[in-house]
């Protein structure tokens, strides 16, 4: 059985690398984007942490015997480090397919109400699913991201709409892999699902809560990064 370090070495430290290199090459001078990814970093880490360290308390999910080096708090080191260089990842490679944002778009006043909504909708029905075993992690995934998409979407849904290819791109290819990651880690038991608390539902061996999971937080760091181009180009 591997490691959650060697999975962290094999499978999320080389499109790390990749971006990060391709980033120095093209001498990108737009410096505010890189401080948008330092931000969404800071912010994933303190708004997934506590979210994490309370379903490990609960037992939605456990690590293989000796797959972990230390942890602090309940999770260990290396699901900080996973949350952390996601971010990075699915951040520098929205920015290589965004197009240049649009300052002359304004939305109308509304759509802040619209979109809020829209992503409380998204808790309530996590809540809904709180209350029932088999969909408990599922409707933790909903209730927490919940929120974020409310604050996002009532910042700018319309123009998130407006950029819906982006967004596609910058959301289905970090999804993609690391779903597909994710799949090669429960196969090899460096974590497990809890059959109690999961609904058992897969798609290509995949637990859907699993590909709900990552689909949310990259949609978190790409529509983040879109909205915050979007602002500083407005400011600007």
């Amino acid at each position: 059985m591997a490691t959650y370090l060697q999975f962290l070495a094999a499978f999320v430290a080389p499109p790390l690398l990749v971006l990060a290199a391709l980033r120095v090459r093209d001498r990108r001078d737009e410096w505010w984007s890189l401080v948008g990814v330092g931000v969404l970093l800071v912010l994933a880490l303190a708004y997934t942490t506590p979210w994490d360290n309370y379903l490990i308390r609960r037992g939605v999910w456990t690590y293989g015997a000796d797959a972990v080096v230390a942890t602090l708090w309940l999770a260990p080191i290396e699901e900080y480090a996973f949350v952390a260089m996601q971010t990075v990842v699915a951040g520098l490679w929205v920015q290589r397919v965004a197009d240049s944002p649009d300052a002359e778009f304004t939305p109308a006043k509304r759509d802040a109400a619209v979109g809020a909504l829209a992503g409380l909708a998204v808790t309530a029905a996590g809540v809904a699913f709180l209350g029932t075993a088999s969909t408990f992690y599922l409707g933790a995934i909903l209730a927490w991201a919940g929120p974020v998409l409310a604050l996002q979407w009532g910042v700018g849904w319309r123009y998130l709409l407006a950029r819906s290819s982006t967004v596609a791109v910058g959301v289905g290819a970090p999804t993609l892999y690391f779903a597909t990651a994710d799949r090669v880690a429960l196969a090899d038991g460096i974590w497990t699902i809890s059959t109690e608390y999961a609904t058992g539902v897969a798609v290509a061996g995949l637990p859907i809560e699993e590909g709900a999971f990552f689909l949310v937080t990259n949609l978190f760091v790409v529509q983040g990064l879109v909205l915050f181009d979007w602002v500083v180009a407005r400011w600007a």
